[in-house]
């Protein structure tokens, strides 16, 4: 996966996550076309952006405990 694309995906989770639409590790994983494995690194990425994922069990779902706006335009 190049960078675009990686760049790409991240927005998709991201807007997945704040439609509450991400289901399972492995349901969202398959909705990217990426491994688990590789969605568990972008939800790390996401964490690195002051993301505050967090998984509900009982609604098997990832979500955002708070409000957060991805924002790539950010110096390193």
């Amino acid at each position: 996966m190049n960078f675009k694309e990686r760049i790409d995906s991240l927005r998709r989770l991201h807007l997945l996550i704040l439609r509450k639409a991400t289901g399972t590790p492995d349901e969202l994983a398959r909705k990217l076309g990426i491994s688990p494995p590789s969605l568990f690194r972008h939800i790390e990425i996401l964490k690195e952006f002051g993301a505050p994922v967090a998984f509900c069990r009982t609604h098997q779902r990832y979500y955002y405990t708070e409000d957060f706006e991805l924002d790539f335009n950010r110096k390193f």
